[in-house]
């Protein structure tokens, strides 16, 4: 067997584990979602997931990373695209938006991930919220960029976020996707960013 096919067919499994991991831990939650459960969603043999993971919480740990990747890409995309920091802010919001049917139905992934790792898997928890930390840093440099001072721009970034937050949550609880799609205008107000 070559070693390159088997290194490329290890990485696919690690990968499928992962992704089945943020998904069962986002529908299901973290606690109910067991190993043998990953494993069938993954469809990799319960046996393999130890080769790849010792633990839950290292899945966990794996998963925290992957929302990190996916924020730090997502930010790389919208600076790739523009220099002006108005228009990535405007292109931050519309690929936030562009998720938001799920997050109706289940809630916010990086929040649930947050939330649920924190008892058994503190640190994994912790990871996953600097998801939270690079949306607002990159927020908030933008809003510096327009001249606004720094604690100001820090302070509407973190309301922009809050209020993306809090309207997932809210629109989760009443299973009204209404209120999670007016936070996006808001938060375009909230930046001083000018209407579509």
């Amino acid at each position: 067997m070559n070693e390159g096919a088997t290194t490329k067919r290890g990485k696919a499994k690690r990968e499928a584990l992962v992704q089945a991991a943020a998904e069962l831990f986002w529908t299901r939650g973290y606690e109910a979602s067991s190993l043998a459960d990953i494993a069938s969603a993954a469809r990799v043999p319960l046996g393999n997931v130890y080769y790849y993971f010792k633990t839950k919480s290292d899945l966990a740990g794996a998963v925290a990373d992957l929302f990190v990747q996916q924020t730090e890409t997502l930010i790389e995309e919208v600076r790739a695209e523009t220099p002006e920091p108005r228009q990535r802010l405007k292109l931050l919001i519309s690929r936030l938006q562009s998720g938001q049917q799920g997050r109706v139905q289940f809630g916010c992934p990086i929040y649930s991930a947050a939330r649920d790792y924190r008892r058994a898997a503190p640190d994994q928890g912790a990871r996953a919220a600097e998801s939270f930390s690079l949306l607002t840093g990159f927020i908030a440099t933008e809003l510096g960029r327009t001249g606004q001072r720094p604690s100001i721009a820090l302070s509407r970034a973190r309301a922009v976020v809050a209020d993306w937050q809090g309207s997932i949550a809210l629109a989760h609880a009443l299973g009204e996707p209404p209120v999670l799609a007016e936070c996006f205008s808001r938060m375009e107000r909230t930046l001083g960013l000018p209407p579509a």
